[in-house]
Parts: structure tokens; sequence; C-alpha cells
């Protein structure tokens, strides 16, 4: 497996980005990829573990090692056949997954860990600059209709899962293209828009349907799905976002994060007017919430011309290294630092918003906050308290709530008569994925809770597996890190 001697011989490297001064003026993606050679190296310092425990910590039990030894010994033809076999959408894990593989990767424990999501994402790309990566309809149709409600990423793996299995399957996005969290919440300067628009032409090309513009429990019913599909899977994502309730948080000016990110990706992609234009130019930002979403935009505030942007975050800053009590090879709570971070934001840890300012036309022009800390309790949950003596008022004319998700619209599910679980999510058993209706399953964020696109992703594959089943008595269709092919 791979080169022996490979992870004494070389070092972690991965992509360079572009300079912050020249990246900061357009959304295109500012990654310059690694030379062949060096990539080949990377893929050396896999080290044939006996037990590969980046299997364990993948959502889809990629099988790491094998393409990382294929890509060891240039045979990127195989490495892509390995890496589809789990993974329908490499391109976008390549890309957007936290890696989670990398912090179980034995080589982590006192070295830094193999670049398993660069190595991803090339091996993609050049399958898809090869053309090795083209549609395959089924052989035969087994006459059943599967109807996706949700083209995110969830949607579109349990499409496509479902689709080579023999069925016919029409996916509905109530937006206007499919991609859900991957075209309207990933801004293009991570990921750009062709790169979904290539993968979704392979998938019409193999069959699939998309009805964009539908909202499902709006303009088509439950019980007009129940009556033209033999199953339905809903993966509409958990999109019910967190508010802030404090004083002046109806002020023009305090927008949420999926406001904002979805409609500067539709601004990049060519629409040039908006009912409510939400532009960060010239103003002092203040994103709250210290994830992804929130470094998502910093980077675009960045990019729309921001006179300052800070970021708050309730939570104690983290370390760059292990926490206590998070060993290997749990996934870590370390201290993340993103290219958006970096490209001029200002951040700050154990701050709590108290309330917004708002001027005498009901704009907003600036916050108070308070510093916190987290005090633990014997037996009983940490709380956090507010830090006597420091409330201060902080200029703001745009405050950016990336707060996260309370769980999914649940207008369809009402409609189907479907129970949700405790945190507003639907309720789908983990041995099959059906909900208490059945013919009807859930998969994704609107079945587990907000999580990552990975995950997304297996959970699509996981549920296809069990609609399958359902329609035909059994199912050929792999479960996680079965893979479609035998481990080589």
């Amino acid at each position: 497996m791979g080169k022996i001697t490979g992870f004494l011989e070389f070092d972690r490297k991965i992509e360079s980005y572009t300079p912050v001064e020249e990246r900061i003026k357009n959304y295109n993606e500012f990654t310059k990829p690694l030379e062949e050679t060096e990539l080949k190296n990377q893929g050396a310092r896999c080290m044939d573990c006996g037990i590969p425990f980046c299997h364990s910590g993948c959502p889809l039990g990629n099988l790491i090692p094998d393409f990382n030894d294929a890509v060891y010994r240039g045979k990127w033809d195989k490495a892509s056949e390995i890496l589809h076999a789990t993974n329908n959408f490499p391109e976008f894990t390549g890309r957007l997954c936290p890696a989670p593989c990398e912090e179980a990767c034995v080589l982590g424990i006192n070295e830094d860990p193999v670049t398993i999501e660069n190595i991803e994402k090339n091996i993609a790309e050049t399958a898809f600059k090869k053309g090795w990566i083209t549609a395959k309809p089924p052989k035969t149709r087994t006459g059943k209709k599967v109807a996706v409600v949700g083209s995110g990423p969830a949607g579109l793996a349990a499409a496509q899962q479902l689709n080579r299995a023999g069925h016919l399957v029409t996916v509905f996005e109530r937006d206007e293209k499919p991609g859900g969290l991957l075209r309207y919440g990933i801004p293009d300067f991570k990921m750009e828009k062709s790169i979904i628009d290539r993968r979704l032409a392979v998938l019409e090309e193999e069959g699939i349907e998309f009805n964009c513009g539908v909202h499902v429990g709006k303009d088509v019913k439950a019980d007009e799905l129940k009556k033209d599909f033999d199953a339905i899977v809903l993966c509409g994502g958990a999109t019910v976002r967190r508010n802030l309730p404090i004083e002046g948080s109806d002020l023009k000016g305090v927008v949420q994060a999926m406001d904002f990110l979805p409609q500067n990706n539709r601004r990049v992609s060519g629409v040039k007017e908006f009912e409510n234009e939400i532009m960060a130019t010239g103003k002092d930002v203040i994103v709250i919430g210290g994830g992804d979403t929130g470094s998502d935009c910093i980077g675009t505030s960045i990019r729309h011309g921001a006179n300052s942007v800070s970021n708050f975050e309730i939570m104690p800053m983290s370390t760059p290294e292990r926490p206590e009590g998070q060993p290997w090879p749990f996934w870590p709570m370390r201290l993340r630092t993103s290219s958006s971070h970096k490209e001029g934001a200002e951040r700050f840890f154990s701050i709590s918003t108290k309330k917004f300012i708002g001027d005498e036309k009901g704009n907003l022009k600036g916050l108070i906050t308070t510093e916190v800390e987290w005090v633990r309790q014997p037996g009983k949950a940490m709380i956090l308290k507010e830090v006597e003596g420091t409330e201060k008022e902080w200029k703001c004319e745009l405050a950016l709530l990336a707060l996260g998700f309370t769980g999914s619209e649940m207008t369809i599910a009402e409609q189907l008569g479907l129970k949700a679980d405790g945190r507003n999510n639907i309720k789908a058993a983990e041995n099959d994925y059906m909900t208490n209706v059945p013919g009807v399953f859930a998969a994704g964020d609107q079945r587990r809770g907000q999580s990552l696109i990975v995950w997304a992703i297996s959970e699509g594959r996981q549920a296809a597996h069990y609609v399958d089943a359902y329609l035909m008595g059994e199912s050929e269709l792999p479960l996680k890190g079965e893979g479609d092919l035998p481990r080589v």
C-alpha cells in the first residue's frame, strides 16, 4: 500500500491561495492546485494502517487508503473508480468538507495528517478533465416512481442512487435551479456554480427529472405526491433560522445570513434587481456567529467592500491543538481559521449581543455587547454568565445573523401526517429512514438536523437503499462503506 516510508519522507502540503488583495476583487475560487508529482507524494504519505481509522471518521465510509495508493501509483482512473464507489459528489466534498477523516488519520496522532480532502478534490477534477465521468443510465426500468423533495446534496445523492436502481425519479426544488445549499448558501469563491451544473448535466442525462420553482406543500400538495408516486423522499434540509430575540432585532440592517448569502449568489449568477437589496459596501459589518456560515458572510462582505468586518462568537476561543477530553480519533473542537478570516476580519470570542440600536428612521446604527463566561456547575450543564462592567457599544450598519438552524419547515410533514422529533426535524427510523407513514422517507438535515454536506450525501445514499428495498423487497444499492465495488 503506497510508499512504506512515504510518511517519513514527505511533509504535508496543501494548495496555496491567490493573495488576498487579488482574490477579494472577484468571487472566483482562488486555490492553486498542486502539481501531479506533489499530489502523488501526498498520496504516498498514507501509512498502510492496520486499522484505517479514516474510514470511521468519514460519514461516507470512503475507501481512503485505496484511492491514496492509486494516486501515488499514478492510476487516476482507478482512484476515481474507488472514490465514486462510496461518494456520488467528491467534487463537492473535496472543496467543502471539514474533513473528519483527516482528524481520524493515524498519522495525525503525532504528525500532520494525510491531505485526504485535497487528494479527493483532485481525483474528481482529473476524472472530469479526462472525460471519465459520464452518464450511466440504468439498463432497465422498474416502472416505480419516486419523488425526491429537495435538491441539496442529500436529495441529489438519493436521486442518483434510486435512478441507478432503475426507478423513475423526479426531484422537486422550490428555488429556480437545483443545488439547494450548494447553490444558494455556499459562496462562489468556495465553489463556483459551474461545478454543480456539470454534475447536474450528468444526472439529467442519466434520466433524473428536475422540477424547479415548485414548492412542495404549496404548489404541489401532499395528497398529489402520494397519488402520483410510489415513494417519497423528503430532503428539504434544516431551514428554520435561529433568531436573536433582543431589542432592536426588527431594525433595517439586522439580516439573516441565509438572506444575505443566497441573494449574493444570485447576484453573482447574473440577477441584477432585488426587492430588498442587501449590500455591505461601505458599512461597518458585524457577523454574529463563528461557524462556516459566519465565515462565508465575512468573505462576501469583504468582497462587497465593507468598511470593516467583525465576527462575534459567544463561545470562548478554542486552542489550535486538540482540547482535553477530545482525543484522537474523535472530532476535536479546535480553533479553525478560514481563508475568509484571513482576508481582514477581526474576531471576538466570549461575547454576547444585548441590544441593537437604531436611528430615527429605523435603520441599524450600532449594537451593545457584553463579555460572557461559561461557568461549570457540579453535576449540571454549564451556564452562561455576563461579566459585570464589560458592556460596549459598537458602530454597525449591517448585522448578519449566522446562528444556525432550529429544524425543518414542517408544511409538507403536516400535510402527510408525519411525526416530528424533539428538535423539530422529521422523525424517521434509523434502521430504514422511513417515517411513520409507509412509503414516505426522510434524509439529510431534514431528518438529522443541521449537519455537514458529507453527512447529507451519506444520508441520501442510505435512504435510497431502504426506499429501493421498500419498493422491490430487497436492494443491491450499497450502504455506508460498502461501495459499488468490492474492496480493493
